[in-house]
């Protein structure tokens, strides 16, 4: 007799990023949703991938990561925090910053445990709470601010709380959490037994002089915090899926029991080739605030008499899009008329809330050649002329 099969996540479908990239290609859409980059990686880059496989490093590489590669991001870290981290207890090389987030979570969240997130919460929080057993208690940012509700905050923990989740600068409300924001969540968890999961894989994608404020930085988050960074958007190279956390040796100690069993370790000759690239260009990472932050305002200036409002993004590599002038207050049925009318693909916002508002804005990506800005821009004027 055939077994039965019960899904562990049986409402969880294809994730929006999937189904407006293959819509996309499948129209010919420009696309301005997933965020990825259109233009090469640094050549130097490629050469040293192939330099370390020429090698023969090719073999498994330690679980925790390469020892080089983890002295490169102390040394980062030191460089963009002034902080002293130790690279052999308290960094972990991992398969891009998403399975950093997963390892941590499943790490500290049990069967009856809650994590609390931030709705609109990038999609793989909420998966990776239930299959460690736990709930996940979504906390709304409303449009048009995305500020924090600290009361709420407060309000939502009792004993079962576990874990925060935390994203600054946030993915896809194009934010960026303030050193008040992170002393606030300080005073909120002090005297309980909460870990916090703090996402920062855009930390060095902020705008209009804007300090990344780390939780790393928070003294008593730093003590309990897994934070978790992404060299695919450090280096414009989202598909090499390297990325690392960085915790207390002893937290440290408990996403390495979750790692070896998960991926054990991650390819060998990416990790040489970054570790090789870093120590050659040790501040390759300093221009890219100024480099997105260009064409955030190229494609804003563009846009800028087509009625469209775009109110200047925070950080991340993204900008919203309000489209309120031209109809009501509904983004996927926008972002399919965009797609289907103006050929451009874009990224709701109400598929990252558990109860979505009533939301007036789509994601756009500007990690794009000028060229594909440039025609975005175009198609979404004339869309919007006809309107």
């Amino acid at each position: 007799m055939r077994a039965s099969f019960r899904s562990k996540l049986p409402d969880v479908g294809t994730t929006i990023f999937t189904v407006m990239s293959r819509r996309a290609r499948e129209l010919g859409a420009l696309n301005l949703g997933q965020g990825f980059p259109d233009y090469p990686i640094d050549p130097r880059l490629t050469e040293l991938v192939t330099e370390a496989m020429a090698e023969g490093h090719n073999q498994y590489a330690p679980m925790e990561g390469l020892i080089e590669l983890r002295q490169r991001v102390a040394q980062k870290l030191l460089a963009s925090y002034g902080l002293t981290v130790d690279p052999a207890d308290q960094v972990t090389v991992t398969v891009g910053a998403t399975e950093a987030i997963y390892s941590a979570i499943q790490a500290v969240v049990g069967p009856g445990d809650e994590a609390i997130a931030f709705d609109p919460a990038y999609d793989s929080y909420e998966p990776a709470v239930r299959l460690a057993g736990g709930h996940c208690i979504r906390l709304p940012l409303m449009p048009p601010g995305f500020r924090y509700d600290w009361d709420a905050v407060k309000a939502a923990i009792n004993t079962r709380t576990r874990l925060v989740l935390f994203n600054s600068p946030h993915n896809p409300a194009c934010t960026a959490a303030s050193a008040e924001d992170l002393n606030a969540l300080a005073d909120v968890i002090r005297g309980h037994d909460i870990f916090v999961m703090s996402d920062e894989v855009y930390e060095h994608v902020t705008y209009d002089g804007r300090a990344h404020a780390s939780v790393l930085l928070q003294p008593e988050l730093a003590e309990k915090a897994f934070v978790v960074f992404s060299f695919g958007k450090t280096l414009h190279a989202t598909g090499i899926r390297v990325g690392y956390c960085v915790a207390p040796a002893e937290l440290t100690r408990e996403l390495r029991k979750v790692h070896q069993f998960n991926t054990f370790s991650i390819a060998n000759a990416p990790q040489v080739a970054i570790a090789r690239y870093l120590g050659e260009k040790p501040d390759s990472w300093r221009g890219l605030p100024g480099f997105f932050q260009a064409k955030r305002d190229r494609l804003r200036a563009a846009l800028g008499g087509s009625g469209f409002k775009l109110p200047p993004a925070q950080g991340t590599y993204f900008q919203l899009l309000d489209f309120s002038g031209f109809a009501p207050a509904d983004d996927l049925a926008f972002a399919e008329r965009l797609l289907t009318e103006a050929g451009v693909a874009t990224i709701p916002l109400s598929p990252f809330y558990a109860v979505p508002p009533s939301l007036s804005v789509l994601r756009l990506c500007v990690a794009k050649q000028d060229s594909t800005l440039d025609e975005a821009a175009k198609r979404l004027n004339e869309f919007a002329a006809r309107l």
